[in-house]
This record gives C-alpha cells, structure tokens and sequence, in this order.
C-alpha cells in the first residue's frame, strides 16, 4: 500500500522534503538592499531628488556587497562571480551592479550637480541611460536568480523577477517621498505621476503579484504547495502575513488613500512598506524546500 505524502525532514535518511539552508537571512539582506538602492535610485532620478540618488547608490553599492560577500566562504574571491555571465545570474547581476554604481554616481556629479564637464547634453543623456537601465537590471536579477532555482519549486515562477522590479519600485517610492520632504514637494507635485498616486498603484501592484505567486505555487508542484501553505497558514504564517499583506501593504494603501501629503504620514508608510518588503524576502527563502527524490504518494 503506498505510503501518505513524505513529510519535512531533517538531515537523516528519511524520505521527505528538506529546506534549503543555503540562502538565509544574509542572502535576505543582500537582495533587500540590492533592490532597494536600485529603485530607490530609479525613482529619485525620475522625480530629480539628488538625495534619493545617492542615498540609493550607497545601500546598493555598499550594503548589497557587504551583505553577499559576508554570506560568501571566501569574501577576497567574490569578485570571481563576475566571471560567468554566461552560465550565472549572479554574474550578470555584479556586472548590472558595477555599472549601475560607475554610471551612477556619473550622473550625480555630472548631470545631477554639475561638478564636473562630460562634454555634450547626448553625452550626459547617455550616462543617465545606462544608469537607469543598470538600476533596472540590478532590480530584476535576483528575481531571475531564484527563479533558476529549479530544484525549490516555490521560486520556480515567471513571477519572481516581476515582484523584484515591483517590491523595489514600491521601497524606492515610498523612501523617496520621505527625501522629498518639503522643500520639494511643489517640484514633486509637478510631475507627470504624483508620488502618493504612485505609492497606491506599486501596494496594488505587490499585493496582486505576491498572491498570484503563493496561488500559483499553491496549485503548483507538491513542494511549491508545501511552501506556500506553510506562509499562509503554516509555520510561518503567524509572521509572514501580519508582516508582509497587513503590514507591509494595507497599512500604507489606507494611509496613501485617506491621509496622503503628511511628512509623517509619509514616514509611517516608508516604514511599514520596508518592514514588509524585508519581511518578503526574508520568509520567501526561509520557506523553500527541497522535493524528495523518491515520492511514494498515490496520484491524486
């Protein structure tokens, strides 16, 4: 008679799922940051906020790498990643980094400030380019990272880089209204979307990929249901759902629809869209597991 669905196991020889152990918390980090300081930078630039700019070309170019070299065995060889863009997301994701952090902070001291002489108006156009274009690069490579990942069938979705580019968009959003502040905001206001109009759509926008991503998972393989269900009504659920959908998403859509303009307003929405924006990528890598090679269930 065969056996009912294997269970999560540890390390011992038992037939069942086991959870990837590799990418953990500073794996988390690194991603976080990495799309942060991408969108961060991305929507600063179309909003012309110079401190948004920087402060996202710093989180990305020195947080993101702090947090993946310390997760590495052997920090002085990470640059070797660059090797392979070939064969590895990563690869091409230090590559987007490096130019997203040289074209960058290009555009900042010449187009954004002016301090130094590029030549031409095309010459600047094409810096700030290719920094925008390497921001999106950077937002979207983990994404298609994890979605590589075959063998966690939770991360195996077309989904995963399209909620990359949207969580980042929404932390680099909600952050840039925060640096706005002000002095800025009659120049904000001015352009062709408002920063509290955008804010709405990116929650929209999140909270529609994240449930598509846990619906398609939850009618996916066995592995990816498992995942799925232990975040919205298993283990993990008690933290990933008051953090990620109530936290992370209803609070800021409520505040940016019945109280927007408010610098503290602003401030409480940066900081319950970021603690659940951190929390995403934290319980998405805690809940991938790993499918037995062996499945004695009966077909359903």
């Amino acid at each position: 008679m065969a056996s009912a669905q294997p269970a999560i196991v540890g390390d011992s020889f038992a037939v069942g799922y086991r959870f990837q152990r590799y990418w953990g918390t500073s794996m988390a980090s690194a991603f976080f940051c990495g799309e942060l300081g991408a969108g961060l930078f991305l929507v600063s630039l179309y909003y012309s906020v110079n401190a948004g700019m920087i402060l996202g070309l710093v989180v990305t170019a020195v947080l993101k790498t702090y947090f993946h070299t310390s997760h590495m065995g052997v920090p002085a060889k990470s640059w070797r990643a660059i090797l392979r863009p070939d064969r590895a997301w990563v690869s091409r994701g230090l590559i987007m980094i490096v130019l997203f952090t040289g074209f960058g902070v290009l555009h900042v001291v010449t187009g954004a400030y002016g301090l130094f002489e590029m030549g031409s108006s095309a010459t600047l156009d094409i810096i700030k380019i290719v920094a925008a274009l390497a921001a999106v690069g950077v937002m979207a490579y983990h994404g298609f990272a994890m979605s590589d990942s075959t063998a966690i069938s939770l991360w195996d979705s077309r989904l995963m880089p399209l909620v990359s580019v949207g969580y980042a968009l929404l932390g680099g959003a909600v952050v840039t209204a925060v640096l706005a502040g002000p002095t800025q905001a009659g120049d904000v206001s001015q352009t062709a979307v408002s920063l509290p109009s955008l804010g709405l759509v990116l929650v929209l926008l999140n909270a529609g990929l994240v449930s598509a991503l846990l619906y398609g998972a939850y009618h996916g393989s066995p592995g990816a249901r498992i995942s799925a269900e232990m975040l919205f009504k298993g283990v993990f659920a008690r933290q990933f759902v008051p953090l990620v959908f109530v936290l992370g998403l209803a609070l800021p859509f409520a505040l940016l629809l019945w109280a927007p303009g408010s610098f503290f307003v602003e401030l409480a929405v940066a900081i319950a869209a970021l603690i659940g924006y951190y929390a995403f990528r934290v319980f998405i890598l805690r809940a991938g597991v790993y499918e037995p090679i062996m499945n004695f269930a009966p077909p359903e």
